[in-house]
């Protein structure tokens, strides 16, 4: 017959002003998740009027060649492609929102558990891509240096 540590078989109970807690936080939750699909929603348009504007544009200026309708078409896809990275930790958000309340309304710890790793989720997401983005300034500071290091020394 197995023991049991009390750690393990310990479970967390949450009191009245737990619950409320996170009933709002799953409030506003929602409430950011959804201004997150809007703002998704603008990007996506500002990428087909990115990509149609500079494709005009080039049209307009026989200077830029070739480089003008292909430009926009560069633009429409890092437009899509940024709208796509800010698709994950938005819908991460709105699944933690909608467990939540669920697991709140009818007192379900297993959805409360589900909702709290899309919370895991969102939040390592986001940690992931601001040590993404700060080693691409980074990069971009040491690689400025060294051009004016370059620069100065030519």
């Amino acid at each position: 017959m197995e023991e049991h540590s009390v750690i393990e078989t310990f479970e967390m109970k949450l009191n009245g002003s737990a619950k409320d807690f996170l009933k709002e936080t799953a409030k506003w939750a929602y409430f950011l998740s959804i201004l997150g699909y809007i703002g998704i929603g603008f990007i996506i348009l500002a990428a087909l009027f990115a990509g149609t504007l500079f494709s005009a544009m080039g049209k307009m200026n026989p200077a830029m060649g070739m480089m003008g309708s292909s430009f926009g078409i560069i633009m429409a896809f890092v437009y899509l492609f940024i709208a796509v990275l800010y698709f994950f930790p938005v819908y991460y958000l709105n699944k933690f929102a909608v467990k939540a309340k669920a697991a709140i309304k009818t007192n379900d710890s297993e959805t409360l558990t589900i909702s709290l790793g899309y919370l895991k989720s969102h939040y390592k997401y986001i940690g992931i891509m601001t040590l993404v983005v700060f080693s691409i300034y980074f990069i971009m500071l040491v690689g400025m240096m060294l051009t004016g290091i370059a620069y100065n020394n030519a």
